[in-house]
């Protein structure tokens, strides 16, 4: 079996348009929560910070593992072979997709997800952007490869 291994790279363009999307999100999120909280509507000042927490933890998660790789789980390389994809994330751990190996592509063509079972029947999920790739050479190449059967 012959994989294709891909080496990612941390997504620093793509961190800043995170940034820009996730921070003023969040402001105005505990914005609006404070004000309703010091305007006497409790409950809605509790949805908009539960808002504002879980678009923080999604962004910083967002950010810190697939744009930039900096946390453990992080993907650092893809290996895509014949019915299988493996993954060398950032603590040295090896994961194969072999089971249901499902690929996701997004319509402007940026980014794509990869799911499917491990060997232990575990499933998992991992997405990627463009930008983790060295060059447009590259990111089609993992595409294609993703696509095609054999």
């Amino acid at each position: 079996m012959n994989d294709v291994r891909f080496s990612l790279v941390p997504d620093h363009k793509g961190m800043i348009w995170d940034l820009l999307l996730y921070v003023p999100t969040v402001f105005a999120l505990v914005l609006l929560a404070s004000k309703f909280w010091f305007g006497g509507d409790t409950n809605l000042a509790y949805l908009l910070s539960f808002l504002a927490s879980f678009f923080f933890i999604a962004g910083a998660n967002r950010i810190l593992k697939t744009r930039l790789m900096l946390l453990p789980t992080a993907p650092t390389a893809i290996e895509v072979g014949k019915q299988t994809a493996r993954l060398i994330l950032r603590n040295g751990e090896q994961i194969s997709l072999v089971k249901e190996l499902r690929f996701y592509s997004d319509f402007a063509g940026r980014s794509f997800g990869l799911s499917g079972l491990d060997g232990t029947g575990k499933r998992l999920q991992f997405v990627f952007h463009k930008g983790q790739f060295p060059d447009e050479r590259a990111y089609k190449a993992v595409l294609d490869a993703l696509r095609s059967p054999s």
